[in-house]
């Protein structure tokens, strides 16, 4: 897989990302990739802020996988910075190629390497396929998550 880019973003690559979010039973109720201008105002947001890495795996010119970074810096674990990995997302294509682990290995080598204390993601309740994929990666399921919709 050497062929695989992994770079922040561009507004190019809005509607690629988008396709993918919507691209399963959960993303399909709450997406909305006939309308891009809401996700490109967020695209504007995210790329302002210096904590938050909105990412793309590229293979050849084609978008195949995405993911969110964001940094919360914090004064519990002794003024820990944690790094959140959101929205993670493979091309249907890609699926089971071994991107899914390259994305989230880039995320934890990026996290580290800019001083975060502590990589976390949350998952959807009824993901456990994801949920196995990231205890196969490490990741423990330590916390029970909550959500408010506003």
């Amino acid at each position: 897989m050497t062929d695989l880019e992994i770079r922040p973003a561009r507004t190019a690559d809005i509607a690629a990302i988008v396709a993918m979010l919507s691209d399963d039973p959960l993303g399909a109720q709450r997406e909305s990739p006939d309308d891009l201008t809401p996700y490109l105002a967020a695209h504007e947001r995210l790329t302002d802020d210096p904590n938050q890495h909105l990412t793309v795996a590229v293979r050849g010119e084609r978008v195949v996988g995405t993911l969110q970074l964001t940094y919360i810096p914090g004064l519990s674990r002794r003024g820990a910075t944690r790094a959140v990995i959101e929205a993670v997302r493979v091309h249907a294509d890609e699926r089971g190629s071994g991107l899914g682990s390259q994305l989230i290995a880039w995320a934890v080598d990026t996290a580290r390497d800019d001083g975060c204390q502590l990589v976390q993601l949350t998952s959807d309740v009824s993901r456990t396929d994801a949920h196995r994929f990231y205890e196969r990666l490490g990741f423990t399921a330590s916390h029970v998550g909550f959500k408010l919709q506003l």
